[in-house]
């Protein structure tokens, strides 16, 4: 059996520690767009669906991440640091590939919106008040 580390050392940019995901319910109206779209408009913020649903991804390299790309406190690692495995990795093959959708900035999740909503640039109608 492969030392499952050997893939670790090949990887230069440490892609599996320079960011989180967190699941996210799925999207529907235009307030939860709207929401996400809030979100993506932040640096390093970026929105995706995959074959298990939605996710925000934050670029945020992790702080215990050495310089030979070796963890820091491997031994008091956290559970999800534990339970993750390379069998398949984003050095195998870019995760992009496998999204349904991404959006990595506000100009294209507005542009989805705009196509997905007739009444996209409605929500921000001024409200009308009965005389």
């Amino acid at each position: 059996m492969t030392d499952p580390f050997d893939k670790c050392r090949l990887c230069t940019g440490s892609k599996c520690c320079t960011y989180i995901t967190q699941h996210i319910p799925a999207p529907r109206s235009l307030t939860d767009f709207d929401f996400l779209l809030w979100q993506v408009s932040h640096q390093g913020v970026s929105v995706f669906q995959a074959g298990d649903g939605w996710f925000l991804q934050f670029e945020a390299r992790c702080a215990h991440l050495q310089a030979d790309r070796r963890c820091g406190i491997y031994e008091t690692r956290p559970q999800v640091c534990r339970e993750y495995t390379n069998d398949w990795c984003e050095f195998d093959e870019q995760a992009e590939k496998h999204y349904k959708l991404h959006f990595a900035d506000h100009a294209a999740l507005d542009a989805y919106c705009r196509k997905r909503f007739r009444r996209w640039d409605a929500r921000h109608a001024p409200e009308r008040r009965s005389a």
